[in-house]
């Protein structure tokens, strides 16, 4: 069995819950591997986020440029302390943030939020430990945090008796797994274990989130996710900036980049939903890409053959695939593969599906992928918005 780089036969093995394996876990990321974990959000790749071999590995197996940092998940207590609140106090004890560095105002809102969202999909930005090593920040003064909302992340983080850094485990800049089978597909060649903890609940990153040290004021989307910015600023009592307002050259947290969870195919947004493009939009639409991918593929000045083995993914953001394939057909020769996220429009069906759909198609005969962009742009729309606009960063050539 090969993963989907078709390079190397797999020797991940994907290990069911049970006290036996959490053992066989724990003691891998004590001895410096990486591991596959399940969260509500995606699976990430963890590793113990102390130890600079670990996070060796983990840049190393994801492919992932170390200017892009890391999110550092813990649980309940540090190691061999009792079980208590979780809060600013707990995280500094646990070696991971320097609390100094915090104002007393920005303090306790750190401290109103993580009791309002914690577990939950929302990664926090603090001054950080000296314990934590650079290259988990990537040599940046700042460390992102989060307590995930699954058991068993939480299961193996008390086992591991450390926190764990797990960014997404894919290849980097690639769709995030939202499943044990999705990580085997990605870095099954590359890691001996995955803890197989079902599909994800939510199926995106997290939130992150900014509060000025200095200022609590100051409060800052770095990445829409699961958390929506309208939740926060209903716990806050104040407007957030729009994460999109002051893009970063250099990245302040993970998932910043313009390019991102992008397929390995042609992954195009298109402008409009299909209820709103004409019959006539549509076919030069399809007219337009089938001449922009073939000629630039094949370098020809005849596309017509080209066209022939062209086949057409498309995501539906809602809606009845079967539907638009119908009215698709008589427009174009052109065969047509369609996904819908959420037949119902249900954001949350929505947000739960996007990146198996995402992988679905990447992975069919599909030659390119067209996509509905989405137009609600609050909660969890936004985030849906964000992850297409980035995935389809790569490919606005053929659009």
């Amino acid at each position: 069995m090969q993963n989907q780089t078709g390079k190397k036969p797999l020797r991940v093995k994907i290990l069911p819950p049970n006290p036996e394996n959490f053992k066989i876990l724990a003691q891998a990321i004590q001895k410096g591997e990486v591991v596959g974990m399940p969260t509500e959000t995606v699976y990430g790749l963890a590793g113990d986020c102390f130890n600079s071999l670990a996070l060796a590995r983990i840049f190393e197996t994801k492919e992932r440029p170390t200017f892009d940092p890391l999110i550092v998940h813990v649980g309940q207590a540090a190691q061999g302390a009792p079980m208590g609140p979780m809060g600013v106090e707990e995280l500094e004890r646990q070696g991971i943030i320097d609390s100094s560095r915090l104002g007393s105002n920005s303090r306790n809102l750190i401290d109103r939020l993580i009791q309002a969202f914690w577990p939950g999909p929302l990664t926090l930005i603090f001054p950080k430990n000296h314990r934590i090593p650079d290259l988990a920040t990537s040599g940046l003064s700042t460390v992102a945090v989060r307590m995930p909302e699954h058991p068993l992340a939480l299961a193996l983080i008390a086992a591991c008796q450390r926190p764990l850094a797990a960014p997404s485990a894919n290849r980097f800049g690639r769709i995030s797994p939202t499943s044990a089978q999705a990580v085997a597909e990605e870095l099954g060649d590359r890691i001996d274990w995955i803890l197989d903890g079902g599909s994800c609940d939510i199926g995106l990153e997290s939130t992150i989130l900014s509060v000025n040290p200095s200022n609590s004021l100051d409060v800052r989307i770095l990445r829409a996710g699961g958390c929506p910015k309208e939740r926060i600023e209903e716990v806050l009592g104040f407007g957030v900036m729009d994460p999109l307002a002051n893009p970063s050259v250099t990245p302040e947290a993970p998932g910043m980049l313009e390019s991102h969870y992008a397929p390995n195919k042609p992954f195009i947004l298109l402008a409009q939903p299909l209820s709103k493009l004409s019959d006539s939009e549509l076919s030069l639409v399809f007219s337009n890409l089938a001449d922009k991918f073939f000629g630039d593929l094949t370098h020809s000045k005849s596309v017509i053959k080209g066209k022939d083995k062209l086949k057409v993914g498309l995501l539906l953001i809602s809606g009845d695939p079967e539907v638009a394939i119908s009215r698709i057909s008589p427009l174009t020769e052109t065969p047509v593969l369609a996904r819908s996220l959420s037949r119902n429009n249900d954001l949350r069906e929505s947000a739960h599906s996007l990146f198996s759909e995402m992988r679905w198609l990447d992975s069919s005969p599909a030659s390119i992928i067209l996509v509905e962009p989405c137009q609600v742009q609050e909660g969890l729309g936004y985030a849906i918005a964000d992850r297409l606009r980035r995935a389809s960063a790569g490919s606005r050539k053929y659009s």
